[in-house]
């Protein structure tokens, strides 16, 4: 097994753009507290500028910890951790001198193989902190491309995986050339394309052009496949969820899968369907998705649509929200502009707490919300609720009630309505069986001329 790179990592705050955002915060709180009925002394007070600055705090503190995660999840042995709070990015080197200075002194006391930065970083500054440092320099969207071809496990994933890589370095080619030359050399230089990616600006736009051509191949196929399920209508119910939200668990929960599941973030990368009946008897596909961060790089939204057309043509979404995070709150804010980038914040949601096992039992108590669901997919707790919300949110292919009148020959079509709807009160007189069916309307339908007449 490779040793692990030793990583020193840079997190820097802008505390001017935190002044503006929490300055709006506060604004938008003491709104709505008015709105709801609070005083406005009251809504003041809970909004003060220390309050602020703690929740600011807080948010980045939140941020940190999932870099450093991030960064772990990379295959990255964490040196140290450099934090900076300056009032605007610096043009040159996002940074500025004196840190840059220290960084270079942290390098030589830790041996580090190279610096991760929680930030992006323009062309040009990526290339002037390369040329003041002794390693290797990757930014924040470099890493998430690195863990995504890290767990790319079917050719689309790897050919998505691919076309971010190549759309990220097109403008970075310059001044790049030791560390574009060779991929699979470590962490941000990992990925499923060529062992020799050459820097020539027309051979990676070439490669581009190829990648897209097979992706729409695949989503060709895709088409047909959903033409094909879209002529028996099983609609598509999608997880979605920030990273880490549990989604896989639940998903091996209800459906029995073996989906992988792992703590670190982004395990599932490549889409899994399986289906699945509901308390009604009717059936649909669920949908395990890549999760979200919080500054998802768009390059990543881009290359990912085909993994994602799963969620742009579900009938519903579970939005899964692991309710042990502290940061609860903001990852759903996060995964709502996701979706509003995927023009589906609009589709039906069903609000899943995950992980409530990990909550003392009187915290649990507060969240049954309306329109939310409390569960546990480790602990297969709440599935039940679930499930009927599952149900009683579709309108794709409602449930009714039929009453039926069968003559006993028709044994075929009495076995269909018992194994795919809710029969009961069936009775049988001479060589008729009469019965009431709840169940999917398309199924009900289908046999309509049995129908018991009034």
């Amino acid at each position: 097994m490779p040793q692990a790179e030793r990583a020193v990592l840079v997190a820097v705050e802008f505390t001017g753009e935190r002044r503006k955002l929490t300055a709006a915060a506060r604004l938008a709180r003491a709104s709505a507290a008015v709105l709801a009925g609070a005083s406005p002394d009251l809504a003041h007070n809970e909004d003060s500028p220390a309050s602020a600055k703690l929740h600011a705090e807080l948010d980045f503190d939140a941020s940190l910890a999932e870099f450093e995660e991030l960064a772990r999840s990379a295959g990255a042995e964490v040196a140290t951790t450099l934090i900076q709070h300056r009032p605007k990015p610096d043009p040159a080197t996002l940074i500025g001198g004196g840190k840059l200075e220290e960084i270079e002194t942290v390098i030589a006391s830790t041996g580090a193989d190279l610096v991760l930065f929680d930030h992006d970083l323009s062309p040009s500054q990526l290339r002037n902190l390369e040329a003041k440092l002794p390693c290797r320099v990757i930014d924040r969207t470099q890493l998430i491309l690195d863990i995504f071809a890290r767990h790319a496990r079917t050719r689309e994933g790897q050919l998505q995986v691919e076309l971010a890589q190549l759309e990220y370095q097109l403008p970075r080619l310059a001044g790049r050339g030791k560390a574009m030359s060779q991929l699979g050399g470590g962490i941000g230089t990992r990925g499923p394309g060529e062992t020799q990616l050459e820097t020539d600006r027309r051979k990676i736009n070439l490669r581009i052009d190829h990648i897209k051509d097979q992706l729409e191949a695949v989503r060709r196929i895709r088409r047909q496949q959903r033409q094909r399920r879209e002529a028996v209508p099983v609609p598509v119910v999608a997880l979605v969820g920030y990273t880490n939200a549990g989604k896989s668990t639940l998903f091996n929960a209800l459906t029995e899968a073996g989906v992988l599941e792992s703590s670190k973030m982004f395990a599932t990368l490549d889409p899994k369907l399986r289906q699945l009946q509901l308390p009604s008897r009717r059936k649909i596909l669920l949908s395990d998705t890549v999760g979200f961060i919080r500054n998802l790089p768009h390059t990543l939204v881009t290359s990912f649509r085909a993994t994602l057309e799963e969620v742009e043509r579900a009938e519903l979404l579970l939005h899964i929200r692991d309710a042990s995070s502290p940061m609860v709150d903001e990852q759903k804010t996060q995964v709502q502009k996701v979706l509003a980038e995927l023009d589906v914040s609009k589709k039906p949601v069903i609000e899943v707490l995950n992980k409530i096992d990990l909550l003392p039992e009187n915290e649990r108590t507060h969240l049954g919300a309306p329109g939310t669901v409390a569960v546990s997919g480790l602990k297969k707790l709440g599935l039940d609720n679930l499930l009927a919300a599952i149900d009683a949110a579709l309108i794709v292919d409602p449930v009714i009630e039929v009453k039926f009148r069968l003559p006993q020959s028709e044994g075929a079509v009495l076995a269909a309505l018992e194994a795919g709807a809710i029969v009961d009160e069936k009775k049988f007189e001479g060589n008729l069986a009469f019965l009431t069916a709840r169940g999917p309307a398309s199924l009900l339908n289908r046999y309509r001329r049995f129908r018991e007449r009034a």
